[in-house]
């Protein structure tokens, strides 16, 4: 949308989440979670230019650590059934759901399903893990708004949008649910527990 996030050139602005580019260091996390997972499985969207990108990112990633990696398709209601009714016969232990507003929009469906099958998973925002997801890792939603509706005021008092570089949010936030990890039979490593920036117990 703009040549370059410092200086947009244009009548646009606004924040950049970063969320689609963290799925390296979710799968770490996922890792750390369960370190013997033979198997972890990426829900994308395809469809979508940033599911590609996370799945180029995570796909690499998985490589460098040696992990094997599923991909799995959620680019609509019926193929995230699908996607779940696979876990178990790809062996999967453990679920990365990337980062998309189609999943957001979705968030306690997605949850609903990871209770279902018994998998543990990480999501993009901490929403997740409130709605009752097991963990979640990425930049903080009201920390975004907040810097929106700081250039809202700013651009209401004069000054023109293509003066004013994409902020990009720098506060990122790990959420671990304690009663979604007792239901499902874990124990979160304590190096995990110290590192979270909010635990729901």
């Amino acid at each position: 949308m703009v040549p370059s996030l410092n200086h947009p050139g244009s009548n646009v602005t606004g924040a950049t989440f970063f969320t689609a580019t963290l799925g390296a260091k979710r799968l770490g996390l996922l890792r750390e979670l369960v370190p013997g997972a033979e198997v972890i499985a990426l829900l994308a969207n395809p469809d979508k230019s940033v599911g590609q990108v996370q799945i180029n990112d995570v796909t690499e990633a998985a490589r460098a650590l040696g992990q094997k990696l599923l991909v799995l398709d959620g680019g609509s209601d019926d193929k995230i059934q699908a996607a779940f009714a696979a876990l178990a016969p790809q062996h999967v232990s453990a679920l990365l759901v990337g980062a998309d507003p189609f999943f957001d929009t979705r968030r306690d469906r997605l949850v609903a399903l990871a209770s279902q099958h018994r998998i543990p998973a990480i999501y993009q925002f901490r929403e997740y893990a409130v709605a009752g997801g097991l963990m979640s890792y990425g930049t903080s939603i009201t920390e975004m708004y907040r810097l929106v509706g700081v250039y809202v005021g700013r651009i209401l008092k004069g000054e023109k949008p293509a003066d004013l570089p994409v902020v990009q949010v720098t506060t990122f936030e790990l959420v671990i649910n304690l009663k979604t990890a007792k239901a499902l039979g874990i124990t979160i490593p304590q190096t995990l527990q110290v590192a979270a920036d909010e635990v729901i117990e």
